[in-house]
């Protein structure tokens, strides 16, 4: 049960958590504490961050599934 509900909410937020983790080799709910703490410490600038790499993920996943690439279509 919970299980299903980290899938769900990953597959609906952007999932940078998780990517990181896997690339890492990193449980993502390790990373995700590491962000808490470290946004507490820092007064939230690693959210910038955080956004930051949400759109690269994106544009990343947008790029990859070829429905319309901006780079290779002209």
């Amino acid at each position: 049960m919970v299980e299903k509900f980290r899938q769900i909410t990953e597959m609906r937020m952007f999932g940078v958590f998780s990517v990181l983790g896997e690339k890492m080799g990193i449980a993502s709910s390790k990373i995700r504490m590491f962000f808490i703490y470290i946004s507490f410490l820092t007064f939230g600038s690693p959210i910038f961050i955080y956004l930051a790499l949400a759109f690269i993920i994106n544009i990343g996943r947008y790029i990859r599934s070829r429905k319309r690439n901006p780079i290779w279509d002209f």
